[in-house]
């Protein structure tokens, strides 16, 4: 499908979201990126030509960013507990945060975060949607990732 975009209503669009196009080096532009995404998803089917081919590019260069960051190859060695951390680390999320998220005590956090403490299924779960990742990362299997 090719688009006939307007340059001027593009140039508009992007002066209204207050993006600019590029590849996402930060957290924080992920999660702009993301929210404008959103907002045009919900336009559905009532997208200008030109809200439809930001919409395409955020979403490759969203796909792009969670692929570099969140790629569950990186993840193939390493324990549940590794794996939060590696997350922790790539989203600047704090154990406070991780509390709230999962509504259990920092002492839990911390032990979970340790590897003193096993993620249960309903942690995984959260932890999952939190960080957008298959829980199942979140899951020690008895004998695997040693």
């Amino acid at each position: 499908m090719t688009l006939t975009l307007n340059k001027k209503n593009y140039l508009k669009l992007l002066e209204k979201t207050q993006i600019i196009p590029k590849i996402i080096d930060t957290q924080e532009e992920y999660e702009q990126y993301l929210a404008v995404a959103e907002n045009l998803i919900a336009k559905k089917d009532n997208r200008t030509p030109e809200e439809t081919a930001l919409f395409r590019l955020l979403v490759r260069l969203i796909e792009d960013y969670e692929e570099n960051i969140y790629s569950l190859e990186d993840f193939t060695n390493l324990s549940a507990h590794e794996i939060l951390q590696h997350l922790l680390e790539y989203s600047n999320t704090t154990p406070e945060d991780l509390s709230n998220i999962i509504n259990c005590s920092q002492e839990l956090i911390l032990a979970l975060i340790n590897g003193e403490q096993t993620i249960n299924q309903q942690q995984a779960k959260l932890l999952g949607m939190y960080f957008k990742v298959d829980p199942s990362l979140f899951i020690e299997i008895i004998g695997s990732k040693t």
